[in-house]
Parts: structure tokens; sequence; C-alpha cells
């Protein structure tokens, strides 16, 4: 069995006028989500061992605010920034590890997470995957290379707004 967890980066800052979208880093807001979910992924015993982020600033600032110990292998791919569905199964299927965390953005990121799962989560933010929503879903699979459409099952799902108010 291999698990996933699929993140949106957390919350960005578009105040930094001239900034490139892909450099734009995270505000207060953001720093604070990215922690609590780092806390949140370790209280639910959600640590991965392998990492794949988008390249962007915040994905990678996503990353970072979530503490995660200890560090585990991590890849930041160029093609993960604003990918669609198709690139980030691609890349999937290149992971290593037994638990995998995947960060990148919507669209792309919506659409692959409703796509993976047999069924959605009973929650009223799955269709949207708003910064900083977490997925968890396990494959009953020996390798990445096998995950494919509408095998993932959920194991939880939770956005910011649950762990911080």
């Amino acid at each position: 069995m291999l698990r996933l967890i699929l993140m949106r980066h957390a919350k960005s800052d578009w105040n930094h006028i001239g900034t490139a979208d892909h450099d734009r880093p995270l505000n207060k807001r953001g720093r604070r989500a990215a922690s609590a979910l780092g806390d949140w992924l370790r209280a639910q015993g959600h640590v991965p061992d392998e990492v794949m982020c988008s390249s962007a600033e915040r994905t990678g600032q996503t990353l970072m605010g979530l503490q995660i110990t200890p560090a585990p292998q991590t890849r930041f791919i160029r093609a993960l920034y604003l990918a669609e569905p198709r690139v980030m199964i691609e890349t999937l299927h290149e992971a290593k590890g037994n638990c995998v965390l995947m960060i990148g953005h919507n669209h792309g990121i919506c659409e692959f997470a409703s796509l993976l799962v047999e069924s959605p989560p009973v929650h009223e933010r799955f269709a949207d995957f708003p910064t900083g929503a977490t997925l968890v879903c396990d494959f009953d699979v020996g390798s990445w290379q096998e995950v494919g459409w509408h095998q993932g099952r959920v194991i939880d799902f939770i956005v910011p707004r649950e762990l911080t108010g």
C-alpha cells in the first residue's frame, strides 16, 4: 500500500508588485496555515518519506513551514508549477517513497485530486481545493507506476481554516 499526501500551497502574498507569479511568497496567513498543516500531519501520523514539490516560491515556503522531520527526500520540480493532472500523474509515477507528499497549484491540483480518488470525501471544500487544502489517500498497489485514475481511497481531507479558525 502506498500513501499520497496531495497539498495545494498555502495562501500567497499578492502585494509584491512586479514579482513574477512563480516567485510570489506566502503571506502571514499562509505561513500560519503551513505550520498548522505540519502539526496536523504529524498528529495524524501522515509523515512523508518523499516530497515532490513545484519549484514556485510559495510551494517551497509551504514545505518549509510544515517542518517535516526527519527531512524527507525532496525534489523541486518545475513541471509541477501550474501543472495539469496528466503531468502530475506522470510525475507521481516517478516516486520511490511509501508516503509521498506532492505540493502544487490550482486548477490542476483540484482536478488531479478528483481524478485520483474512487469517491470524493464528504467535504464542502473538496470541489474547489482552496489554498492549503490537503488530501491523504491510499493506493492498494505495489508501485507508483501502477497508480491510475479513481484508485485512491480517501483517508483524510482538511483545509487550514479547520485548524486555524
